[in-house]
Parts: C-alpha cells; sequence; structure tokens
C-alpha cells in the first residue's frame, strides 16, 4: 500500500471510531479497518466500555480468510488483559501480514508494548499515520489517561457584541437552533457537564443528553454551589439522572441532609477563598473516573475556572445579533484580569459556519 492508500484507510477507521462517543469512556476512541488485497473485507469500532475492542470487531466482521491482510487501527493494540484479552495476541494468530497504526497508547500498560510484540512476531509493522487527527480524536483520554484529570471543554453562546444574555436576564434563544443541536450533542460527548448554582436559579436546566442519538449517554451534572443555595425544587434535584453538587467545606449539614433525600450525591471540597476549589474537584472528579466534562455555565463560574487552570478547549458559539447594555451578562465575567500582558492566550483551530452563527474552536496555551 501507498501513502495515500494508508491515509485513506485511516481516516476510515477515525471515522467509524466516532461511533463509540459517549458510550466508551474513561477508553479511548478506537476503529479498525481491515483491508486485503485492495479490498475493505472487515470494520469495527470499540463500541462500549468493557466490551470487545475495535481490532476484535473488526476481525469477527471479516468475510473472508484474513491471513496476510493490512490492519488499520487508530491506537496501537493492546498486549495486556484488562476487561477483555489482548488484541496482539488474536492479530498474531489470525496471521495479518501488516499492522499500521495512527498513534501509540498512552496508557502506561500499553505504550509501545503490543506494537513491539506484533512486529516481534514478524509482521510489518508502521505507525505514525494521520497522528495528528488521531490525537484530536482522542484528547480526552489522553490527558485522563496520563493525568487522572478530566479533560473540560468550556462551551459559550454569545451575541456579536459578548453578551450570553439581555440586561433582563432574556437568553432564549442567542443561537440557530443548529448550533444548539451541536451542544446537544456535545453534552452526549463527554462525562460530566458542570455548571454554577447561579444557572440552576436562573435557569433551572435540566443538563441532559438531548441529542439525536438513538441512546443517550446523559452526562453526571455536576452543580458548583460553595455554600447550598440549589433550590429543592430544581430539575437537577428532581429528575432522575446522575446529579453531584459540589459544595465547599462549611457548607450548611442541613443542606447536604435534604440533597442526600433527593437521591443525589453532595461532594465536599476544599474551600478557596470561601468558594468551591475548581482545581480540587477536578482532581475528586477524576479519581471516580469522570473524565472529560463540558462547563456550561455564566460568566463568574467561567471565569473562575479559567483562572484556576482547569479548562483545556473552549468552544464558542457567536451568534449576527447586537443586544448591548452594560449590565447584559458577559460569557466571562468576575474580577478580570488587569493587564492585557496577562490575558489568557488561545490557539485557535477551527472555525465554521453553523447556520448563521460562527462556531471557534480553541485551546487554551498552558
Amino acid at each position: 500500500m501507498g501513502i495515500q492508500e494508508d491515509t485513506g484507510f485511516m481516516l476510515r477507521a477515525i471515522e467509524i471510531a466516532r461511533r463509540g462517543e459517549g458510550f466508551v469512556n474513561p477508553n479511548p476512541l478506537v476503529g479498525a479497518v481491515i483491508v486485503k488485497n485492495g479490498r475493505v473485507i472487515g470494520e469495527g469500532f470499540h463500541a462500549r466500555y468493557g466490551q470487545p475492542h475495535a481490532e476484535i470487531n473488526a476481525m469477527e466482521n471479516a468475510k473472508e480468510n484474513l491471513e496476510g491482510a493490512t490492519l488499520y487501527v487508530t491506537m496501537e493494540p493492546c498486549n495486556h488483559f484488562g476487561k477483555t484479552p489482548p488484541c496482539s495476541d488474536r492479530i498474531i494468530r489470525e496471521k495479518i501480514g501488516r499492522l499500521v497504526f495512527g498513534i501509540h497508547d498512552p496508557n502506561p500498560d500499553v505504550a509501545g508494548k503490543g506494537a513491539a510484540k506484533i512486529a516481534g512476531s514478524g509482521i510489518q509493522v508502521e505507525g505514525g499515520v494521520c497522528r495528528e487527527e488521531v490525537l484530536r480524536l482522542n484528547e480526552v483520554y489522553i490527558k485522563y489517561i496520563s493525568s487522572k484529570i478530566p479533560f473540560v471543554v468550556m462551551k459559550t453562546a454569545m451575541t456579536l457584541d459578548g453578551k450570553i444574555a439581555s440586561a433582563n436576564g432574556d437568553s432564549k434563544w442567542i443561537t440557530s437552533p443548529r448550533s444548539r443541536e451541536t451542544v446537544q450533542h456535545l453534552r452526549h460527548l463527554y462525562s460530566g457537564i458542570m455548571s454554577g448554582v447561579g444557572t440552576v436559579i436562573a435557569d433551572d436546566p435540566m443538563l441532559n443528553d438531548r441529542s439525536d442519538h438513538e441512546e443517550k449517554s446523559h452526562p453526571v451534572r455536576i452543580i458548583c454551589d460553595s455554600m447550598g443555595r440549589t433550590p429543592y425544587g430544581s430539575k437537577v434535584l428532581n429528575t432522575p439522572f446522575s446529579t453531584l453538587i459540589a459544595v465547599a467545606a462549611g457548607c450548611p449539614v442541613s443542606f447536604i441532609r435534604k440533597v442526600e433525600k433527593k437521591g443525589k450525591e453532595v461532594l465536599i471540597v476544599p474551600a478557596s477563598n470561601g468558594q468551591t476549589d475548581l482545581r480540587e474537584l477536578v482532581v475528586m472528579l477524576g479519581k471516580r473516573g469522570i473524565d472529560s466534562i463540558l462547563l456550561e455555565a455564566g460568566g463568574n463560574l467561567n471565569f473562575s475556572a479559567l483562572q484556576a487552570g482547569i479548562v483545556d478547549k473552549i468552544i464558542a458559539f457567536i451568534a449576527p445579533k447586537i443586544i448591548g447594555g452594560k449590565h447584559a451578562a458577559s460569557p466571562v465575567d468576575g474580577p478580570g484580569i488587569d493587564k492585557m500582558e496577562d490575558a489568557i492566550q488561545l490557539n485557535i483551530t477551527g472555525m465554521e459556519k453553523s447556520e448563521n452563527d460562527i462556531k471557534i474552536e480553541a485551546y487554551i496555551k498552558h
């Protein structure tokens, strides 16, 4: 196979890997394509945490004998017993002729061992095909497996003059239906969705997955509520989806007991300046297996999250509307930063139209 053919088949593997979005966390998104004599004879993807890996599914779906075929897989096959047996053993047993993968698995249990074992059996092994695309596909997994801290995406939706609501609080709807559908898809992707008690009081949001996916993945709802102000009648406390109320040490015990009676969990987090310490919070969430968080919050919590350094990526929707008003809310509020030289720097990696809005993707320059 030439470079062009390898790239084409790997891009196909990336495409089918996305079918596992929302269901494999905290595992990586992995797709596999098997090619023999220039024809695709099998495809597979990792569909759900704890179930067979992409390579196994592709081999099981193969339409003919695998001997001498080329296996394209987005991430290096595993070589250890976890929830499933090692994929490397099956690849060797099936006498695959060539393995092409995108990136090595950063999991220290794998980290080059799978590729080395397969190469040691006499199978031709090539890595690094579509490396950048696979890194982007698995940005959540790569951060989490390396640090045990969730990957945090801050989502904002604003008017062209930078307002998230009018001066009297009206915010429905700033962006287009297509942009709002995209936000629901984002809720499907990530393990947790974080908001602040101010948003809960003002909007009483459901904060669940309302995407068009046939099966929903409903993220854990994480409400930052330092002193226990979440209304007992709010949707986050009275709907069946998993909810964590993150309070600061010193929160009234009476509030904690009432929340627990609702069947929801209270997470007591060390305080920083009287507020929930967000750095400590994400560490605690990571220990619970939450590998990713979509931050959908008001300006104060957004600023606190940026100031705490917990945000990795920003997705901003900008609507072609102007409402003005010096008291109208902004996506990032709080005390602000005094000097332009101290401004939080971003690296914009994507910009596209979303109906009549503009969608921007950017990463924090740490």
